[in-house]
C-alpha cells in the first residue's frame, strides 16, 4: 500500500479535536506539549476544550491544525513511513505536509503558521473582505463571473478549486455577493458565504506579504525527503527555495486542489490517500475529484486504529 499523506486547511478545527487521541498516545500528548512550549500559551486546552470562536480565528486555527496533523503523522510514521511517496496539505495544510516532509521542524512549523494567522488576521481588518463557497456546474467559469463581478461591484477571484463543482471565491464583500448573485443566474446549486475573518488567498491578503516573506526569510528550510505537491502549481516540489518562494506567494494566490490531487493519482497510480487531522473534508473532496481513489480519514483514535490495524500489503 503506497501512501499520499494529505493535511486538511482552517475549517476542520473544532473543540475536542485531538484530545481522544492524546488520552491514550504519549507521543500525540507530546506534540501537544511541545507546541504549548514553543507558543508560549496552552494551545492545548483551547483544541481541547475550546471556546469555538476563539479557536476559530486564524491565528490559533492555523497552529492548532498543524499540531494535530502532526500528531496523527508521527503516530503513523514508524508503522508507514517507507509508504509514503508524497503529501499535499490544503492552504495551511500544506505546511503541515512540509513538516511531514521535513522541510520545516516542527517548533518552527508551529510557530511559523502562528505568524502567518496573525499576518492574515491584520490584512483582514485593513481590507475587509469574505469568501463564499460556490456549490453545483454552472454554464460559465466561476473566473469569468469574478472578472464580471470585479467590473460591477469589486475586486474578487476564485481562491480555492476545491473539486469538480466546488470553487470558493474570495475578494470585496460586495464582490462576493455579486458573484453569488451570478453564480446564481448560472445554475449553482448552492452559494455560501464563509465564516473567515478575510479575503484569504486574493489580493487582498497582500498586505500581509511583506511581513510574511519576511517570517519565511528568517526561517531554516531543508530539502524535503518527498515531494510536497504545492497549492499554487498542483506540482510537486522538493528544494528548500522552491518550497520557500512557493508558500511565500501562496497566501495570495489561488489553491488548486483539484489538478493537486489529480497530479498525485496520475503520478501514483493506485495510491492511497490519508488524510490526517480533524475531520474528513479532504475525503470528501478527493473522492469527488477521483471517484475510484481509497481514501483513509486518520483523524482520531478510532481512525488510527483502523489504519494501524491494517496488514502489510
Amino acid at each position: 500500500m503506497d501512501i499520499a499523506l494529505v493535511f486538511p486547511g482552517q475549517g476542520s478545527q473544532k473543540p475536542g479535536m485531538a484530545l481522544d487521541l492524546v488520552d491514550v498516545h504519549p507521543i500525540a500528548a507530546e506534540t501537544f506539549r511541545e507546541a504549548d512550549a514553543a507558543l508560549g500559551f496552552a494551545l492545548s486546552t483551547l483544541c481541547f476544550q475550546g471556546p469555538a470562536e476563539t479557536l476559530m480565528e486564524t491565528h490559533n486555527a492555523q497552529p492548532a491544525l498543524l499540531t494535530h496533523g502532526v500528531a496523527v503523522w508521527r503516530l503513523l510514521a514508524e508503522r508507514f513511513g517507507a509508504r509514503v511517496k508524497c503529501a499535499a496539505g490544503h492552504s495551511l495544510g500544506e505546511f503541515t505536509a512540509h513538516v511531514a516532509a521535513g522541510t520545516f521542524s516542527f517548533d518552527t512549523a508551529v510557530k511559523l503558521v502562528r505568524k502567518r494567522g496573525e499576518l492574515m488576521l491584520a490584512a483582514g481588518n485593513r481590507r475587509p473582505g469574505a469568501m463564499a463557497a460556490i456549490l453545483g456546474d454552472l454554464t460559465v467559469r466561476v473566473r469569468e463571473l469574478c472578472e464580471r463581478a470585479t467590473r460591477e461591484a469589486g475586486s474578487v477571484v476564485p481562491a480555492n478549486y476545491n473539486s469538480p463543482g466546488q470553487v470558493v471565491v474570495s475578494g470585496e464583500v460586495a464582490g462576493v455577493e455579486r458573484v453569488m448573485e451570478l453564480a446564481k443566474e448560472h445554475g449553482a446549486r448552492k452559494c455560501m458565504r464563509l465564516q473567515v475573518s478575510g479575503a484569504f488567498h486574493s489580493p487582498l491578503m497582500e498586505a500581509a506579504r511583506a511581513g510574511w516573506e519576511a517570517a519565511l526569510a528568517d526561517v531554516e528550510v531543508h530539502d524535503a525527503r518527498i515531494p510536497v505537491y504545492a497549492n499554487i502549481t498542483g506540482m510537486p516540489v522538493t528544494g528548500a527555495e522552491a518550497s520557500r518562494q512557493l508558500l511565500g506567494d501562496q497566501i495570495v494566490s489561488p489553491v488548486r486542489w483539484t489538478e493537486t490531487i489529480r497530479h498525485i493519482a496520475a503520478d501514483y497510480p493506485g495510491i492511497t490517500f490519508v488524510e490526517l487531522g480533524p475531520g474528513h473534508v479532504l475525503s470528501g473532496l478527493i473522492r469527488k475529484i477521483v471517484p475510484d481513489a481509497t481514501v483513509l480519514p486518520a483523524g482520531t483514535a478510532a481512525n488510527l486504529d483502523a489504519i494501524l490495524s491494517l496488514q502489510a500489503a
